[in-house]
């Protein structure tokens, strides 16, 4: 048999910290403290314990070259089947292996290894973030403050005030006014849809590809309304479209050049439970008419920057820029906004059939009609949007 160690692996000194009693009744601490290694694989979904036999064996096996287990001494080969088992080791002779196959994906997607681990490690599931802050008494400013104290200072200063240069203020116009009615919408109106025209009008602007460059029929670059990292434009938009007319609710993917959407598989429990879970429990967003989860696709991007420090760092400045285009395209045409990265993202990966190292859900934003009244506190100093739909109604 001929083994190699998985592509990426990060190894980790965790200390367990517990309670102990006998310790507390004899003077001490009444801590205990609990050193182990634990084995951080970026095709796996979770971290594994080794022990420092495997540890070692870890540390000297080749992530690139196989080698024959025979090679090794009698005590290092027979740690090898809990490895394999365990997805740190993996044998040629298994290429079926999911393990194997996990890898293997991943060593073909050029990822940078410090990013391939960050995003397969920090993605969430089955977590309420809503229900967590609630518990924790971590819900309002007030909360945050007595829990954590004063926050870093609100504007950084880095000179004396009188050595400042004051700058011009000048008078808004049209743009400004928009900027000024930005905000993130908490209050959306569930019974209000989204007329087709105007649903297509926010996809056109925000998401849909302007023009192209033909390199060939296999190289094409496209031309969006947002920047992207190397004019790839890699980010995807899964829909959840709950009440948009002329549209069957259910999950979509939009396809940037025909303009058009792709009707998915619809999840086993009602849209607005999925979309919810998806939200990590932030209900106030969770009945907008329409969402799109901001989905790179890894190899587009990693396909110029293989391997490279900054390129997952580009991918999530792509979807900062997307989100903004959606909030200033949504502001511009009366309807409210919001964008979120606490989501689940596991949960959404089965729901759309996302393989997480191959296209792996970044945010989720939305937009739809605000409700008439604000039921959900909003972030809203300077009266630009409520004191407005007050003086309206």
């Amino acid at each position: 048999m001929r083994v190699r160690r998985c592509a990426v692996l990060f190894l980790e000194s965790r200390e367990d910290v517990d309670f102990d009693l006998e310790s507390l009744l004899t003077g001490g601490a009444g801590l205990s403290r609990h050193q182990r290694w634990l084995a951080l694989a970026a095709h796996l979904d979770a971290p594994v314990e080794v022990d420092s036999q495997e540890r070692e064996l870890l540390g000297r096996l080749s992530p690139s070259e196989w080698s024959a287990a025979e090679s090794l001494e009698a005590a290092e080969e027979s740690l090898l089947p809990n490895l394999i088992k365990r997805g740190l080791v993996l044998a040629e002779e298994e290429p079926d292996a999911p393990h194997r196959e996990r890898d293997e994906a991943l060593r073909a997607g050029h990822w940078w290894p410090a990013a391939a681990m960050m995003h397969r490690l920090a993605r969430w599931e089955g977590v309420d973030s809503v229900s967590s802050m609630e518990s924790n008494e971590m819900t309002t400013a007030a909360d945050l403050r007595r829990k954590l104290g004063a926050p870093p200072i609100h504007a950084l200063e880095r000179v004396d005030a009188g050595e400042r240069v004051a700058l011009p203020r000048i008078d808004g116009n049209d743009f400004d006014a928009m900027l000024a009615r930005r905000s993130t919408c908490r209050n959306f109106d569930s019974e209000r849809p989204l007329s087709l025209p105007l649903f297509a009008h926010m996809m056109q602007r925000v998401f849909a590809a302007q023009s192209q460059v033909k390199v060939d029929e296999y190289t094409v670059f496209l031309k969006k309304n947002t920047p992207s990292g190397g004019g790839l434009h890699p980010t995807e938009a899964y829909l959840i479209v709950q009440n948009v007319e002329g549209l069957a609710p259910g999950l979509y993917h939009y396809h940037v050049v025909d303009h058009a959407l792709e009707p998915l598989r619809t999840p086993d429990e009602p849209l607005e439970q999925f979309a919810r879970r998806a939200l990590a429990g932030q209900h106030w967003f969770s009945n907008a008419p329409a969402m799109a989860v901001l989905t790179p696709r890894y190899a587009r991007s990693f396909w110029k920057y293989r391997q490279h420090a900054k390129a997952y760092r580009a991918l999530v400045l792509d979807s900062g820029h997307l989100s903004q285009t959606l909030y200033l395209s949504a502001t511009e045409l009366g309807l409210g906004a919001f964008v979120t990265s606490a989501i689940n993202e596991v949960d959404i990966e089965r729901g759309f059939g996302l393989d997480p190292l191959v296209e792996g859900p970044l945010a989720i934003c939305g937009f739809g009609w605000r409700a008439q009244t604000m039921s959900t506190s909003e972030f809203d100093p300077a009266q630009e949007v409520w004191l407005r739909t007050d003086e309206e109604s």
